[in-house]
């Protein structure tokens, strides 16, 4: 019996600090399990919101690439379009052209075309005639046209309109304005040439209307700046003799007076 209470005793004893260590160790266990559990589910977040932020920027990725090509589009067609429009220029001054060569010349044009047509009426005084005037419809459209070019300085939609307009309402008192203006966008765009072509249009075909003197004037402007410096004082020579006592005269024989004529 002695031997059985020892033995117990014992038992006691020994399994006594097994188990307290087996119960601090337990307890550490769950914890671990715990933290990593939280750790995944954190990582998993991440994981996500990492995921939206890509798939945001690959939209928007792709957004902007969209973009660049609707305006590389844009540049495209508006290219395409200040070619042909530059060709049309050039078809209506080789039209004019043909007329002097088939004995119809309109005042003030030469068989060249060109800028230098304005030279054949240097010396002589172009005959007035009378201009169709503008009906309601005519006159609105005009003005919208000026309102894109002062108001909205919509130039190339401008640019259109005046295309538009001179094809639908040819050979009237507006439509002479509208070349001018069309000169007018040009020279601030600027796209030189196409500017001469309009300016020499008003210069030679319509000579003897309002608008010319400021279209020669325009066109020696347009000469100077593309480096054409002895045509442009030739322009600016036949606007003070051919339209004395405008303000266009006044203003070439000022760019005159700089060069110490």
């Amino acid at each position: 019996m002695r031997y059985l209470l020892m033995a117990t005793a014992v038992l006691s004893l020994a399994l006594g600090p097994a188990g307290g260590a087996l119960a601090q160790s337990t307890t550490p266990v769950f914890q671990d399990n715990a933290s990593q559990a939280r750790s995944k589910a954190s990582g998993s977040q991440a994981n996500a919101e990492l995921f939206y932020m890509i798939q945001q920027l690959q939209g928007e990725v792709r957004r902007l690439q969209g973009e660049v090509e609707e305006q590389r589009n844009l540049i495209d067609r508006l290219t395409r379009q200040s070619r042909d429009r530059y060709i049309d220029l050039d078809q209506r001054i080789l039209e004019l052209s043909e007329q002097v060569s088939s004995g119809g010349a309109a005042p003030g044009t030469n068989e060249s075309g060109d800028a230098a047509a304005a030279d054949s009426a240097a010396n002589e005084k172009p005959v007035a005639k009378v201009y169709r005037q503008p009906e309601a419809d005519e006159r609105k459209a005009y003005e919208q046209i000026q309102d894109l070019i002062h108001q909205e300085k919509k130039y190339d939609e401008a640019i259109n309109r005046i295309y538009d307009f001179v094809d639908k309402y040819p050979e009237g008192d507006l439509s002479v304005n509208a070349y001018y203006w069309l000169g007018e966008v040009y020279l601030v765009k600027p796209q030189l040439e196409q500017a001469k072509q309009a300016f020499t249009i008003v210069a030679t075909r319509y000579a003897d209307h309002r608008k010319a003197p400021d279209a020669v004037y325009k066109l020696g402007v347009t000469l100077d700046r593309l480096n054409e410096k002895s045509e442009a004082k030739s322009r600016m020579e036949s606007v003070v003799r051919n339209y004395p006592g405008t303000n266009a005269a006044k203003l070439a024989q000022k760019y005159l007076d700089s060069l110490g004529s």
